[in-house]
């Protein structure tokens, strides 16, 4: 097979990923806007990140298949995710609660859809 077959068949592939990725960390996004914590990691209540682990363990290794995909393609690496990642953590107490947060983030990934 040619090289740039591989290469198609492999950009469609990232596409497909970027999709689950995108579905995934809304459904997580919305459930978060409706209540549940953890997402953003703002807790250190292990219970709660118990809870969410399986939903950021699916989108780390998604966003590590993601960013391989396109370093061999030579894109830039995936902005969602780096963006979602740099967003977790503990935040200062002025800043927005975790639902405040996953609101702002829907809003903006919705925002992002209707450009495209």
């Amino acid at each position: 097979m040619a090289k740039p077959d591989r290469l198609a068949r492999l950009d469609a592939q990232r596409e497909d990923l970027e999709t689950e990725y995108r579905e995934t960390l809304i459904a997580a996004i919305e459930k978060t806007a409706a209540g549940s914590l953890g997402l953003f990691d703002r807790t250190t209540d292990r219970r709660v990140r118990a809870a969410i682990a399986p939903t950021i363990d699916a989108l780390t290794e998604m966003g590590s298949d993601i960013d391989s995909m396109r370093e061999r393609l030579m894109l830039e690496p995936f902005a969602l995710h780096r963006d979602f990642f740099a967003a977790r953590g503990p935040a200062s107490a002025s800043a927005v609660g975790e639902q405040k947060e996953a609101r702002l983030w829907l809003d903006r990934l919705k925002a992002q859809a209707s450009a495209t």
